[in-house]
């Protein structure tokens, strides 16, 4: 059995996501688990909120909250609405656990003793009016290389660079705004990525699977120059500077940069996963332990591409303890909305919590997955939602289930006809669906989502075909056989659909699957299409279906726009 371990980027904990992260992480890196687990391969899909860092304390804040209280209760909220998106993780974890400190520690330690941290007095920006060092993304300004106003000091988000906060043009404090700001000396720890850029590029290099999006970040790191980088933070929130319990001396009031704990994460929730399934967790991370024929598959945002190609790996290979590192990465691009970004304070867009209030998860799964931003950036409209749930999912699937269900109610009892023998047509359909499904198959495999939705669609107009080239109603009069064989056929294709259509809209495929109410459908990946025409138990009873897809209308359309601020 071929075995899969999926991480998809974790999501900050200050506050609910919106679709682009969404479609930028997590939905797909569950598009193929689920692929993965049809496919019968032994599957690990873990995930957690991430917990450390600028963004917690100062949305703690916000709140009036104990950071400590403020986390444990967005994890909850989070949580929840990932569970209603039917994200399948087999864990869902929090990056401040005392897995992740232990083994956060122990990684530290690692390093220590391969000569790959250095202690380094830094010059950092200290804002008089907030009596505090500022680090990471509590400093804002503008980006010196593409002079984008709003840039943070870890990395400016329009162009991707990554940043210290000194680099900032006319720096601001994010937690006051005040810009009576200085740099002051400090003391902290530096990863040494330099001494490993040749083992890096030759590993990057041996990766020619990996899109030119992933590779062109990371060489574009590697060809900049890879600079030393700070692995400590001058916070109170965090994973401390110790081993064993014993604070590195000078150290004492520093915790890990969020970014270099936040990865190892991925390990800690799985060794979390492992307590409580009497599991053993190396088998998945340690090569030495099994985790040799792992297949290993992230997925992420571009922006956090140079994190999990540069460092996440100088940190796995500065270890020197044979980690299983990622064999393949799927990045995304972003995922905009009319164009322009994602807001909360300008409320524009729309978040998971919103999403899932005015209609189904499946609706959002389709339209988010066959509008995956793989190639260039795409952008959210109501209008191309509209359009992928009426025209795709209403008209063809959910009009192809209706029309045959009921025919066969009102006409065979509502069983599966056993009578008849198909023919040419049946045949002719069989081998164009077996076409498009092998591409399907592969595009899947491929990880290319919207080529994979287009293969799905056009199987489910093919099976539309069908219906209209057999007419079951019109020859039903004059030779009640033929049109049960072509119903029968027909039932068949919809519970094929049902099971190829499951990693995109599970709910859905379920629902149609219940509809064969004295069997349970297959969960395997079919080896050809020929094997599902006759799959059914002959006779069976075939429920009543309750509408699948309900069309969005225009009137839902601009009261939708002037909710959540479309254009």
């Amino acid at each position: 059995m071929a075995r899969t371990l999926i991480t998809s980027a974790l999501p900050y904990i200050n506050g609910i996501k919106h679709l682009g992260n969404l479609v930028g992480s997590m939905l797909p890196a569950d598009v193929h688990a689920r692929f993965k687990r049809l496919r019968g391969d032994e599957v690990l899909f873990i995930c957690a909120t991430d917990e450390h860092g600028t963004p917690a304390e100062l949305a703690a804040q916000k709140e009036g909250k104990s950071v400590a209280d403020y986390c444990r209760e967005m994890y909850e909220v989070q949580k929840d609405i990932y569970t209603r998106f039917d994200l399948s993780f087999d864990w869902f974890g929090r990056s401040s656990s005392q897995q992740n400190h232990d083994l956060t520690q122990h990684f530290y330690h690692q390093l220590d003793q391969n000569v790959l941290l250095e202690e380094v007095t830094t010059r950092q920006v200290y804002a008089i009016d907030d009596a505090r060092f500022l680090p990471d993304r509590y400093v804002e300004g503008e980006c010196p290389h593409c002079h984008y106003e709003n840039a943070r000091g870890d990395q400016c988000e329009n162009c991707t660079r990554v940043l210290d906060p000194t680099d900032l043009i006319n720096p601001r404090s994010a937690v006051s705004g005040s810009t009576n700001v200085e740099v002051r000396e400090s003391k902290h720890l530096f990863l040494r990525q330099s001494q490993m850029v040749d083992k890096l590029r030759s590993w990057i290099e041996s990766n020619d699977n990996w899109s030119h999006l992933v590779r062109s970040i990371a060489f574009k790191w590697l060809d900049e120059g890879l600079k030393d980088r700070a692995i400590t933070r001058d916070l109170s929130w965090g994973i401390p500077v110790a081993y064993q319990g014993t604070p590195r001396p000078g150290f004492e009031n520093k915790v890990f940069y969020v970014w270099f704990d936040a990865p190892i994460e991925y390990i800690a929730a799985t060794a979390e996963w492992a307590e409580h399934n009497d599991e053993d967790w190396e088998r998945w991370w340690r090569t030495n332990s099994g985790a040799g024929d792992v297949e290993y598959v992230q997925f992420m945002g571009k922006d956090n591409v140079p994190f999990h190609t540069v460092g996440f790996p100088v940190t796995q290979f500065g270890a020197n303890e044979d980690w299983k590192v990622v064999d393949m990465i799927k990045g995304l691009n972003w995922m905009n909305y009319y164009g322009g970004k994602f807001s909360t304070s300008q409320k524009r867009g729309i978040f998971m919590d919103q999403a899932l209030d005015i209609l189904p998860s499946d609706y959002w799964r389709w339209y988010l997955m066959s509008n995956a931003p793989e190639g260039s950036d795409a952008s959210f409209t109501w209008e191309t939602l509209q359009s992928a749930i009426n025209k795709d999912l209403a008209d063809v699937l959910g009009n192809l289930v209706n029309r045959v269900v009921k025919f066969c109610g009102s006409r065979f009892d509502g069983k599966i006809p056993t009578g008849g023998t198909y023919g040419d047509t049946e045949n002719e359909t069989t081998r164009a669906l077996q076409e498009k499904f092998e591409s399907y198959t592969a595009n899947m495999e491929a990880m290319e989502y919207r080529k994979a939705t287009s293969d799905l669609r056009a199987m489910w107009v093919i099976g539309n075909e069908y219906l209209q080239r057999a007419e079951p109603w019109k020859i039903f009069k004059e030779d009640a056989e033929a049109a049960g064989a072509s119903i029968r056929y027909a039932l068949n294709l919809i519970a094929f659909f049902s099971n190829v259509s499951a990693p995109f809209i599970p709910r859905s495929a379920q629902a149609i699957a219940d509809l064969f109410t004295e069997q349970t459908l297959t969960t395997q990946w079919p080896d050809t299409v020929e094997s599902m025409t006759d799959a059914l138990i002959p006779d069976g009873i075939v429920a009543t279906p309750d509408v699948l897809f309900t069309k969005i209308e225009d009137e839902q359309v601009e009261e939708w726009k002037t909710q959540f601020g479309g254009a």
